[in-house]
């Protein structure tokens, strides 16, 4: 590019010294071709020099006639069809062609709008990259509702775009202003508008609900009519520059907590663009009294889901599990989550959850309460135990009528739970069969202690003239620890060895 002043001295060479072209372009080290163009756009015709023919020029007419029919046409098509019309040329050039030959819109102008003092906001979501969680990344958005008279931002950054994020935006918002606007403007949000055909809108129906309890007006912004909502956008771009851009930050609640600061400090004392005398403070503290007044209870923005329980006493909530009473497994749970706290309720009993944690923003995290895990082990414990009894009675029969007997002499849950103990561990070092003996006898001798068992147990291996036992460590294994096998009888593998003959079988 080149300035007013060489411009000027190129018109005047040209028209007032008669200097062809070639002679100012040398004159002035400029090409020749930027010495044309300031000719050009001051008018000047082009000369009787001779004209290069292009390779292009046969299919001018057939690009200005189908671009007239078709104007948004795209440019490799075209070359496409003048291609196969015996064109050679390459597409970059034919694309500048088009550029050049493409018919344009005139431009539209647009007023400036201006709105009265309470009468209007605007609300649009800004997204401001990705932010590390754990092992979770979400989007880290900024929701924005400017006052479209006074210019005052409100902003808070959400870790989504969905609908409670949405709807706590705007109570949020309505907070922090001690008011509410008479019409808020929307783009073509999905949060805001499910479906729209020409001038035919559908609101969300839970925004409705939102405009019910605060008694203002939701209204769409005109498709392609980026001015209707210019304030908000451009607030958006203030917020970017002005907040945002380098700005460290711990975590979502240290960035709002720096957001409001902002808010209330240096986005509220620059000027307002209505009043350049006054600040968006001083105007906003006018506007402010204009707003309509905040209902008295506020709009709920919790997340509800329903969520499936398996066989593990868990719930899955945002990528997420949070326990619940093992109880309450196989059971279909309300879970109802503001941003901090997780909520979990039976269906139809919202009264009081049966769980409440802290909710996480990770991923694949497991959120537990001591209670529910106790529950659970204390569960498992007594399945244990029972599994084992059956395995004992399997192993050594007599154990059943043992445990009864005791059961009936006012034996308790601990007094029963030792003799099984007891049993198992005579088990490491004795055949079951002797143990199965052992007991019994004891049951017949009327002594129904685990002593006399193992009274029993050291007469019958003595009466064999047997070495005390050898107590060998217990598997690693804890499967193969709790395994009880009851060994087939010695004696039957006796008639699977062949016999040695008598002297009366050898010599008869």
């Amino acid at each position: 590019m080149i300035g007013k002043e060489r411009e000027a001295e190129i018109l005047r060479l040209y028209h007032v010294e008669k200097w062809k072209v070639g002679t100012i372009a040398a004159a002035l080290g400029h090409h020749h071709m930027t010495v044309e163009r300031v000719l050009r756009s001051a008018g000047v015709p082009r000369s009787n020099s001779f004209v290069r023919r292009s390779i292009v020029d046969p299919f001018i007419g057939l690009i200005v006639e189908t671009l007239e029919k078709y104007p948004r046409l795209r440019a490799p098509r075209l070359y496409e069809m003048v291609r196969q019309r015996g064109y050679t040329g390459g597409p970059d050039h034919f694309r500048a062609l088009v550029a050049r030959l493409r018919p344009r819109a005139p431009a539209e102008a647009f007023l400036r709008l201006r709105t009265l003092p309470g009468e209007q906001a605007q609300v649009d979501w800004g997204h401001f990259g990705k932010i590390q969680i754990g092992r979770a990344t979400r989007p880290l958005m900024g929701f924005v509702m400017v006052l479209s008279w006074s210019r005052q931002i409100f902003l808070r950054f959400y870790l989504d775009a969905k609908m409670p994020s949405f709807l706590r935006g705007h109570v949020e918002a309505f907070d922090f202003f001690g008011g509410v606007p008479k019409k808020i403007l929307y783009d073509n949000l999905k949060s805001a508008v499910l479906e729209r055909y020409g001038d035919a809108i559908r609101f969300h129906p839970t925004l409705i609900e939102l405009a019910t309890r605060y008694r203002f007006e939701p209204l769409p912004v005109a498709p392609a009519r980026g001015n209707e909502k210019g304030r908000v956008e451009r607030a958006i771009r203030y917020v970017r520059d002005s907040f945002f851009a380098a700005r460290p930050f711990v975590d979502v609640v240290d960035l709002n907590a720096q957001a409001h600061e902002w808010m209330t400090t240096t986005a509220a004392q620059r000027p307002c663009p209505e009043d350049k005398s006054r600040s968006v403070s001083e105007t906003f503290a006018d506007e402010k009294k204009l707003l309509i007044e905040l209902p008295g209870d506020p709009f709920p923005t919790d997340e509800r889901d329903q969520v499936e329980v398996g066989k593990t006493p868990y719930v899955r909530f945002d990528l997420n599990d949070y326990s619940v009473p093992h109880t309450h497994t196989r059971r279909t749970l309300i879970v109802i989550a503001s941003p901090t706290t997780v909520r979990i309720y039976e269906p139809g009993i919202l009264a009081e959850p049966i769980a409440t944690h802290a909710r996480c923003y990770s991923r694949g995290e497991q959120t537990e309460q001591a209670e529910h895990i106790a529950g659970l082990v204390e569960q498992k414990a007594r399945a244990r135990q029972g599994r084992l009894i059956d395995r004992l009675h399997a192993t050594v029969p007599h154990t059943r009528a043992l445990l009864s007997l005791l059961a009936e002499r006012g034996g308790r849950g601990g007094q029963l739970t030792s003799v099984v103990v007891h049993l198992q561990k005579l088990l490491e070092t004795h055949q079951p069969a002797d143990v199965d003996r052992a007991v019994a006898l004891a049951i017949e001798e009327g002594r129904l202690h685990i002593g006399a068992i193992r009274h029993l147990l050291d007469k019958q291996r003595d009466a064999r003239a047997e070495p005390p036992p050898v107590t060998l460590p217990a598997p690693k294994n804890a499967a193969i620890a709790a395994l009880l096998v009851r060994p087939h009888a010695l004696e039957t593998y006796d008639a699977l060895t062949p016999k040695e003959p008598t002297d009366e079988e050898e010599n008869p």
